[in-house]
């Protein structure tokens, strides 16, 4: 069966709603909940639930890798980021330190050194607002130098900014001419935020250094080279069943960052050959999101983490075909023959017995045995489907050719809808894919309003692997929306073996996406309302789903779209002329030809530069994103909207919005979007958007297009140039109140698991068929105001641990705004 996006079918009101005359509060709403507690449905994946790594927001460098020292081999650069120099992160404190890529580099991937004239020195100050050193804890420093002097004196101290000592002085003698490294330990005195790193070389002459580096001692699991020990054990609190990594955009980007150059060349893709071995020969590289990473944590280490907290490794390998807003296509054979043979190298790097090629490299970084490696994706997220699925058919039949047991995960590009994500997942079908990577990113309304998105999936056909979601913002009410969803994941574990919110890790001061699921700076770290409802699931999930139903929501009659009219850009210079708005019997409601100005719109964004240009009305700044002006009454229904519009310059096409409530709520015809590849109709609600319809229409700069937009009530038809584009109905019912039952076999218990997404109460009667159940039941909630926010320094959102009295057929009242889980336990008969 090919699989379109699905229509959630409206919820028949059972129940009924219970006002409470001159309370002023939110009334009860009235449910049955009734369970099957004789059935099995079915079974539950042990690794269903995982998290998903990349580099994103100073995930890793920064973040998970405990290294303190920022740019530690000096190969910052304006390649990896316009603001970058090779000194970046650090500051002379005397001398004049120069920066060198020449013969006496340290090896052929870590190219450029720093050459000290003496006496001098240089301090760095790490990430966020420094190096965090405490009272009492043990950093062990190391640094590979050489001098052209017989001996050189070099102190290592560490500093608060107005130079008093954190710790007592490091001190070390360089010895001649050959690379050599250095290392030493230093005991914080004090507890700081604000700390530097002084490396001073005394006499005269000149001394090089490169991998500098200060590593705290007490890291996740007491590793070197490991993992800082809050954010891992964050994460391994969740109890994962696996680690996606590296990524992710930053796997299968290659329109500039080349498939094929040199390992030491930064503007390179994610390879994982580059990041294994000593740390100081890997490569450093720049990264997607726009800075430098330097792979310290490399595959053995995510390897590594993964068996530390008892997950499966799951990496991806690029497929030579761009995702990511991208629109590229690797078409030469020896390449692709070679990115295949390395992902068949990686297998056997974790696989491999000891003594093979790769497994030798594995055996001699510390880790003798094979890691077991069972799942690998390629690609993800790609916008060209036969280009993509033709590599991705290669590199199956290779792995599967040589590695049989190995499940190769395949993908259904960057959204839950549309013409790629059909055409995907009708090759991935017809070629008997075992599992494919589903991602989309939605406002809290479609999470509310697609629970049922997998029911009608196939069930003989591929597995779903949910390899990136999440509600567009870290509010306990976009946590609801996503528990809510996940009911209807574990509903469907026989089509959904795994799932992973993402992104997973997210520094405060580096932000490049959001929302995200944990939070940290150089001092502490703290989880979503995401991380606590993703938590709260993933360490209930039990064994196999308990057949259950629920009568729903009181649902309301639709009400057509109401808004006014917007015009905006991304990333383009755009120009719109002659817009008219007419009421469905005609009646002109608007018209605008800026014959008199632009006085009729309003910059509801607040970005862009528009102005009347030739006669037109032009945003001219190719640079700004989201520009939306907005025109005429938010009352508005049932209209056309008319507007000729032209592209002038820039990466994308132009956005005409209608049914604009404000700058965070309306409807938008995105044409030419995602650098130019395609088209769409999205959703905004609350700031978040959610994709209705798209195809792979482009726009050609410098070309007039005629656009009509035809609401009626909640169906809205789209022509271009006179042609019909494309037709929609947004009539899926928000349901606030879901409910998924699900059995451990260990303990015997029932896990209820019910979550209420509105104001209002959940008065639910909860029928057990007459099971025979222990009276007293283990209960956690969830519960807050849905505007509510975890912070460094306060936590509304958090478990609540109580007991509940419960029997065969017992009533409980779910609060508002909330996630409950109850453990019932049931006795043998």
């Amino acid at each position: 069966m090919r699989r379109t996006r699905p229509l959630l079918a409206a919820v028949l009101a059972t129940s009924m709603l219970v006002a409470l005359p001159g309370s002023g509060q939110a009334a009860d709403t009235d449910y049955r909940v009734t369970v099957d507690t004789a059935a099995t449905g079915p079974a539950i994946s042990d690794d269903m639930y995982g998290v998903f790594f990349e580099d994103i927001n100073r995930a890793a460098d920064g973040g998970l890798y405990a290294e303190l020292v920022q740019n530690r081999s000096f190969e910052y650069d304006r390649a990896d980021n316009a603001s970058y120099t090779p000194l970046t992160g650090w500051a002379p404190r005397s001398g004049d330190p120069q920066v060198v890529d020449d013969a006496g580099r340290l090896n052929e991937r870590n190219r450029r050194y720093l050459k000290l004239p003496l006496p001098g020195g240089l301090i760095n100050a790490g990430y966020n607002s420094g190096i965090h050193v405490e009272k009492g804890k043990r950093y062990d420093f190391s640094v590979w130098a050489r001098t052209d002097q017989a001996t050189t004196p070099l102190t290592v101290s560490v500093t608060d900014p107005a130079g008093a000592a954190l710790a007592d002085p490091l001190r070390l003698t360089v010895r001649g001419a050959t690379w050599t490294r250095y290392t030493g330990t230093v005991t914080a005195k004090t507890t700081s935020i604000t700390g530097r790193l002084l490396v001073a070389g005394g006499g005269a002459g000149t001394l090089a250094l490169d991998m500098v580096s200060l590593f705290p001692r007490d890291t996740y699991k007491n590793r070197p080279n490991g993992m800082r020990r809050d954010l891992a054990e964050k994460i391994a609190a969740l109890n994962p069943g696996f680690v996606r990594f590296p990524g992710g955009c930053i796997v299968n980007t290659g329109s500039h960052y080349g498939y094929d150059a040199p390992n030491y060349e930064r503007r390179r893709s994610y390879q994982w050959k580059d990041t294994i071995g000593p740390v100081e020969t890997r490569a450093t590289n720049a990264n997607f999101w726009g800075y430098n990473q330097s792979y310290g944590i490399g595959y053995y280490e995510y390897f590594q983490f993964a068996e530390d907290i008892g997950a499966m490794a799951l990496p991806v390998v690029p497929a030579l075909v761009t995702g990511c807003g991208q629109n590229q296509a690797t078409d030469d054979p020896a390449l692709l023959a070679r990115h295949i043979q390395d992902t068949l190298d990686l297998i056997e790097f974790a696989n491999g017995p000891a003594d093979s090629t790769w497994g030798t490299v594995r055996a001699r970084m510390g880790h003798p045995a094979p890691f077991g490696l069972t799942h690998l994706a390629v690609g993800n997220e790609e916008n060209l489907p036969d280009q993509f699925f033709a590599r991705f058919t290669q590199f199956r039949d290779a792995i599967e050719a040589k590695y049989p047991d190995i499940t190769v995960i395949s993908n259904s590009g960057p959204d839950d809808t549309g013409a790629t994500f059909d055409r995907l997942w009708q090759l991935n079908e017809d070629a008997g894919v075992a599992m494919v990577d589903e991602h989309y990113y939605n406002s809290p309304t479609w999470f509310l309003q697609n629970n049922e998105r997998y029911d009608s999936y196939d069930r003989q056909g591929p597995k779903v692997f949910l390899g990136e979601y999440a509600s567009q913002d870290n509010r306990f009410y976009n946590a609801l929306s996503e528990a809510a969803y996940m009911t209807g994941l574990e509903r469907n574990a026989d089509v959904v073996r795994l799932a992973s919110y993402a992104p997973l890790l997210s520094n405060e001061d580096y932000v490049q996406w959001r929302p995200d699921m944990i939070w940290f700076n150089n001092r502490a770290s703290w989880g979503s309302a995401s991380y606590e409802t993703q938590r709260l699931f993933m360490n209930n999930v039990g064994d196999h789903v308990v057949p259950s139903t629920a009568t729903g929501t009181p649902s309301q009659e639709d009400l057509p779209i109401t808004g006014a009219v917007g015009l905006s850009t991304w990333g383009t210079a755009a120009s719109y002329d002659d817009v008219r708005v007419t009421s469905a019997d005609g009646t002109q409601l608007f018209a605008d030809d800026f014959s008199a100005g632009d006085a009729n719109w309003t910059n509801i964004a607040g970005r862009g530069t528009w102005a009347v240009t030739g006669g037109a009305y032009t945003q001219s700044d190719t640079a700004a994103e989201n520009t939306m002006v907005m025109a005429g009454d938010p009352a508005w229904q049932n209209y056309d909207l008319n507007v000729k519009a032209t592209k002038q310059s820039g990466r994308e096409g132009f956005l005409v919005g209608f049914g604009v409530k404000d700058s965070n709520d309306f409807y938008w015809w995105n044409l030419g979007g995602w650098n130019n590849t395609q088209s769409a109709v999205e959703k905004a609600e609350g700031g978040g958007k959610s994709t209705l319809i798209s195809d792979g229409t482009t726009v050609q700069a410098g070309r007039e297009y005629d656009l009509r937009v035809s609401v009626r009530g909640r169906t809205v038809s789209l022509f271009l140039d006179g042609e019909k584009w494309g037709e929609f109905t947004d009539s899926q019912k928000v349901e606030p109140f879901r409910q998924v039952v699900t059995r451990d076999t260990r303990t015997g218990e029932l896990i209820v698991k019910v979550v209420n997404a509105q104001a209002n109460a959940a008065r639910t009667t909860v029928d057990l068929k007459g099971a025979n159940v222990e009276r007293s039941a283990r209960m956690t909630t969830l519960r807050g105001d849905p505007d509510d926010v975890n912070t460094q320094y306060t936590t509304p959102i958090a478990p609540r641990e109580s007991r509940l009295d419960v029997a065969s057929t017992f009533t409980h009242t779910f609060p508002p705004y909330s996630v409950t889980f109850l453990r019932i336990k049931v006795r043998s008969s």
